[in-house]
């Protein structure tokens, strides 16, 4: 794992030994779903089940899809999971304003104590509106991302370029907000392996870091899009040792102007490359 997580692999919670074997792939973090992955009448299996295993500290971080926290069932799913001492992460779907997320702050504490982190899934023209208000809504919301599907849907979007404007209003709002960068939504089709590794690659020039997956099969695409490259890391190299001679703005041989943002980007791409 770098010093970012890279790869979210989704797993229903319905299904224990789906999840179980998530919990194996080399995914950097676990999303145990509760909403969309699981039926109607297995919602009240997959809740205890997620509880049940969340008893005990997980092997990685392991997060949680409630389902949409204002109806029974999220309610529910947020008194199970949030007390969980194997908990690393509410994701709460469907956010479209902050209040959404204050009220879950104040109705959940984690077994350490205190508000579990929160990550707020924007899947509404209304939450993209309010995304850097709901960026900023509480102390313990740690992310924001995208929910492309359902955003799809509300916006009418027929091409993939429909949603970019909303993928870099995320993108801005996140940084705006002092979080970490989002991670892409989900490619739907497990078998298009060139397929997400060419989004990937759209994504990474967006300002996304990571993505969300799946399947297992597309963990490996996934880090190969956003793990820097060996040219980009011999880049940053030489960024920051010119830098270290000089202290100030220059030039590099080739022409490249180097100043404070460029080397800022340098050292993120060693981060990557080299976690501490």
């Amino acid at each position: 794992m770098t010093g970012f997580p890279l790869t979210w692999l989704y797993a229903p919670g319905d299904r224990p030994s789906v999840v179980a074997k998530a919990l194996t792939s080399g995914a950097d973090v676990v999303v145990i779903d509760l909403e969309d992955a699981v039926a109607p009448d297995r919602k009240a299996y997959a809740r205890s089940a997620t509880a049940e295993l969340l008893r005990d500290p997980q092997p990685v971080p392991v997060h949680v899809r409630v389902n949409a926290p204002s109806g029974p069932w999220g309610r529910a799913d947020l008194a199970a999971v949030s007390p969980a001492p194997g908990l690393g992460g509410l994701r709460l779907p469907k956010v479209s304003s902050p209040s959404d997320v204050v009220r879950v702050a104040r109705r959940v504490v984690s077994a350490r104590g205190g508000v579990p982190p929160l990550y707020a899934l924007l899947e509404t023209a209304l939450g993209i509106e309010r995304a850097h208000a709901v960026a900023t809504a509480h102390p313990s919301l740690r992310g924001i991302a995208l929910g492309e599907a359902d955003l799809r849907a509300d916006l009418g979007v027929r091409e993939d370029t429909g949603l970019d404007w909303s993928r870099s209003r995320v993108v801005v709002a996140a940084r705006a907000a002092g979080l970490p960068p989002p991670s892409q939504s989900v490619h739907p089709d497990i078998r298009d392996l060139d397929g997400l590794l060419a989004s990937c690659h759209r994504g990474r020039a967006l300002g996304f870091l990571g993505r969300a997956a799946i399947h297992p099969r597309q963990l490996p695409v996934i880090r190969r899009a956003y793990l820097p490259t060996a040219e980009e890391i011999d880049r940053a190299e030489t960024v920051l040792k010119a830098a270290a001679m000089t202290g100030g703005a220059q030039a590099l041989p080739d022409g490249t102007f180097i100043d404070a943002a460029v080397v800022a980007a340098a050292h993120r791409t060693l981060t990557l490359a080299h976690p501490p």
